[in-house]
């Protein structure tokens, strides 16, 4: 694609993403269970479990407008209480895993068209930071700043590295969700753009599997790729989104990537975080698979996603983040795709 194309690409999607955002922010409004609180904040008891979850309809439109009634939570088939109920915009700190290895290359400016058009997308209260990776991992910002809603910064941390050497694909995964934890925001997402090649990294696939199970992220992945491509694993990005609740992209133009970019920032604007205390309050280390269901008259088939479970805490661990660091036993995959 032509310099020129590629600008006026980029220009459109902004322009597009930055309307439909601005639309959604003026006409979406706020409800939680308790109207008194700062609606920026979720006030949870440490033993919690929160749930950020999406709902669309059959057409993929999303479903708003629901209330507590509407859900059921199970944990290992078990219904749960809900506890806190938010459906409303609320910052979020978003971590962009950019691929910038040698088989990216054809494919560089696709990749600076999707994550501009989403850092675009940005409001002023995220805080966003950027993981350049090869063989090697780097933060795009500057030494000394962790978070930055500045899109000139993030602008430039995305475009400062050239495509050349292996890919490490779970090693940056690994630094983007540890990093996450910094985030002064209760909800986080990781976007990954990337063809799910890994040829270089020092962690595996389980390993970081299990790290993506311990975190509350969601994770978003776009897969961009090309035929002569033999790195190429569609089944990992396909994977991380699955278990977190989040969704994966396989555009097959850089065209589709305005759309795309479009529905993963709708899809953060329009969740629903629910919370509940867990009937099972043995701290025994285990995952315990989570399913939420939704009922809503008007509403034929519902299409719900969110993570697919977390890791109970255990010994005598007091906070969620440190019950989230250590848990005992993974649960069994059936091969690394």
């Amino acid at each position: 694609m032509e310099p020129k194309s590629i600008s006026r690409l980029i220009v459109v999607c902004i322009f597009s993403l930055v309307c439909s955002l601005g639309l959604a922010q003026r006409v979406q409004g706020q409800t939680s269970d308790n109207p008194d609180t700062n609606p920026y904040t979720i006030s949870l008891d440490v033993n919690q479990v929160v749930l950020d979850v999406t709902v669309q309809n059959r057409d993929g439109g999303f479903v708003s407008g629901l209330d507590k009634s509407n859900f059921q939570v199970y944990e290992d088939g078990r219904p749960q209480a809900i506890e806190s109920f938010h459906h409303g915009d609320v910052p979020v700190t978003v971590g962009l895993i950019v691929d910038n290895s040698g088989s990216m290359r054809r494919k560089h400016s696709q990749v600076v068209v999707a994550a501009l058009a989403f850092v675009q997308g940005s409001y002023p209260q995220d805080e966003s930071f950027v993981v350049n990776f090869n063989e090697k991992t780097s933060f795009g910002l500057h030494t000394g700043e962790p978070f930055s809603n500045n899109i000139s910064q993030l602008r430039n941390a995305l475009i400062q590295t050239a495509c050349a050497g292996q890919t490490a694909l779970y090693d940056a995964l690994a630094v983007g969700l540890q990093h996450l934890k910094n985030g002064h925001h209760d909800k986080k997402v990781l976007l990954v753009i990337s063809d799910g090649g890994d040829n270089a990294s020092q962690y595996n696939f389980q390993a970081v599997l299990t790290m993506a199970q311990q975190s509350n992220a969601t994770i978003y992945t776009i897969g961009l790729y090309d035929p002569e491509d033999k790195d190429q694993n569609p089944k990992v990005l396909k994977r991380f989104a699955k278990i977190s609740g989040g969704e994966c992209f396989l555009p097959s133009s850089a065209n589709e990537v305005i759309n795309i970019c479009q529905r993963i920032a709708k899809d953060i604007r329009n969740q629903y975080t629910i919370a509940y205390n867990p009937t099972n309050a043995t701290r025994d280390g285990r995952y315990r698979p989570v399913k939420v269901a939704v009922r809503a008259p008007g509403h034929d088939k519902l299409l719900v996603r969110t993570r697919e479970g977390y890791f109970a805490p255990s010994g005598t661990i007091t906070s969620r983040q440190e019950a989230d660091r250590s848990p005992e036993h993974v649960p069994s995959e059936e091969g690394t795709p």
